[in-house]
């Protein structure tokens, strides 16, 4: 029983609150079973003074989004300079901006989609690349404000041009890679599965992912062995090349009825963390039990990160 003090950020101030509201519940729970003293933290812009008052000897980030794998709460961690868990600032910001991601990634040997950047209303003006394509935020986690337009549309999604639209001015208009999603999750320098999910929504959106029966996850993937190697191949390497620490999850599209390529669409830096999100499932199949891989993840923190 190791009695130290972990606190446990959670909730926050990004769309994906709710997700981490459960994340952190549940790795609260988890770190409590096994020995440690836990506060939960819900934290705005105070963030630092919260910790000065709950005083931890391990910061636990279940923060999702902005303001909480973007860069900037691990900014405020580095000065808080206590060990802290997941991945450290360059990390984490560089993933969290998807078009900075793909630039590195593709120097590093990945096949990325091609997309620009684009301001929200430009491209709710005319279509910046030829349909198909994807219109999202170019930083936001969860899926969350990504539109598909599909072959043949004669316009691009007003949405994005909508004044309830809540996700900034920048967007990234991407190419569609048609096929079956795939996804890896990596602990510290090991690929721990792969997972296809079968969305039971038009495509893997903020719903399938969270919703009670969004999507079905198929562990093992039934997927060649040669895509299953590359897919644990290249989610260790992106892994590596961005400087990620602790866990990472990343997503591909293996369009397997095109031209058979694995294609990498993003590295989360701060995967779901419930008993049946996706890395956890991952960790289970390798016989790595759920609270098993929560004290992991407290136990690999560090500071500077």
């Amino acid at each position: 029983m190791t009695g130290r003090r972990v606190a446990v950020l959670m909730g926050g101030m990004a769309p994906e609150r709710p997700v981490s509201l459960v994340s952190g519940a549940k790795c609260a729970e988890a770190l409590r079973s096994k020995g440690y003293e836990v506060v939960e933290i819900d934290p705005g812009r105070d963030v630092y003074q919260k910790l000065v008052e709950a005083d931890p000897d391990i910061v636990f980030n279940a923060l999702h989004g902005e303001w909480g794998e973007d860069g900037k709460v691990q900014g405020v961690l580095e000065h808080f300079g206590r060990p802290y868990t997941h991945s450290g600032v360059l990390a984490s910001a560089l993933a969290m901006d998807k078009q900075k991601t793909k630039a590195v990634l593709r120097l590093a040997g990945l096949n990325c989609p091609e997309g620009v950047i684009a301001d929200r209303f430009e491209a709710a003006r005319e279509h910046l690349i030829k349909p198909p394509y994807v219109a999202k935020p170019n930083a936001q986690g969860s899926s969350i404000g990504v539109l598909i337009v599909p072959k043949g549309a004669n316009r691009p999604p007003a949405e994005l041009a909508s004044d309830t639209w809540p996700y900034g001015d920048e967007v990234l208009i991407e190419t569609y890679v048609p096929g079956r999603e795939l996804t890896v999750a990596v602990m510290g320098d090991r690929a721990l599965g792969v997972t296809e999910i079968v969305p039971k929504t038009a495509f893997y959106d903020y719903e399938a992912k969270y919703a009670d029966g969004g999507s079905v996850h198929v562990l093992p993937a039934d997927i060649p062995e040669a895509v299953a190697e590359e897919a644990r191949r290249a989610a260790v390497l992106a892994h590596k090349e961005l400087g990620c620490r602790g866990l990472t999850r990343s997503d591909f599209r293996w369009d397997a009825d095109g031209d058979g390529r694995l294609w990498l669409l993003e590295i989360n830096t701060q995967p779901g963390m419930t008993p049946t999100s996706l890395a956890p499932e991952q960790a289970a199949a390798c016989g790595i039990g759920f609270s098993d891989l929560v004290q992991w993840i407290a136990e690999d923190s560090s500071c500077p990160r």
